[in-house]
């Protein structure tokens, strides 16, 4: 049996222990950046003047459009005296591996959320504006709630994007899990494609879960709940 193999073993827990912490920090720390600029950019195109939709817009269109290890080699590489400023706590490349991250994950993550936005009833707007409230306070107490809820399906699928594209980072040297893989297989090429499957059962179980629960389950609850109804 696969799992009763020494070397499987040997090579699980040299890979979860030497990259996993790695993967982890520079995804969820590229997912919180994405998630409030992508909040903002998101805001900026369903209620912002003609000047915000267009910069967001264009900020979705370009960054949409680079590949994200192009942003690695440019900000980890070419730009990489931005980022030394963060000192000996965070290295520069972990910084500037967890910017690209973070902004091409923006760009997806406010067309994600602009979707949720535009989904919540504008029925609800006019009522929460009946009653005295603001714009600010309509969409802070109304719109983002339900908006927020109602992009769990697909924010679950962005989490599983970014975790994957985290492996990227081993361009810049990052001990991320691919990094720390091949660095295992360097000296011990036999183990190639054992290490490879290993790989791949981390990443799957790492993914699998969250786009199972979040992705079908919480999209069928929504729909029970009879949320949004909007116009994408």
């Amino acid at each position: 049996m696969l799992q009763a193999s020494p070397d499987f073993l040997r090579i699980l827990e040299f890979v979860l222990v030497f990259g996993l912490p790695a993967t982890l920090f520079l995804t969820f720390s590229g997912l919180v950046i994405g998630f409030f600029l992508g909040v903002l950019l998101a805001l900026a195109r369903v209620y912002g003047n003609k000047p915000l939709q267009v910069i967001a817009e264009g900020y979705e269109k370009v960054l949409r459009g680079i590949p994200l290890l192009v942003l690695m080699v440019l900000f980890g590489i070419g730009l990489a005296f931005l980022f030394t400023w963060v000192g000996r706590g965070l290295p520069a490349a972990f910084a500037a591996a967890i910017f690209a991250l973070g902004i091409r994950s923006a760009a997806y993550q406010s067309q994600i959320f602009r979707g949720a936005i535009l989904s919540v009833s504008e029925g609800q707007l006019l009522a929460a504006r009946s009653i005295g409230m603001s714009q600010l306070q309509a969409t802070r107490h109304i719109v983002l709630p339900q908006a927020f809820r109602l992009s769990l399906p697909s924010w679950a699928n962005e989490y599983a994007v970014v975790i994957k594209d985290s492996s990227l980072a081993l361009v810049l040297g990052i001990p991320e899990l691919v990094k720390v893989a091949f660095d295992f297989t360097s000296p011990n090429p036999a183990l190639f494609f054992l290490t490879m499957i290993v790989l791949t059962l981390i990443y799957f179980c790492f993914t699998y879960p969250v786009t199972r629960f979040l992705g079908e389950f919480m999209s069928k609850r929504l729909k029970n709940l009879g949320l949004g109804g909007g116009q994408f």
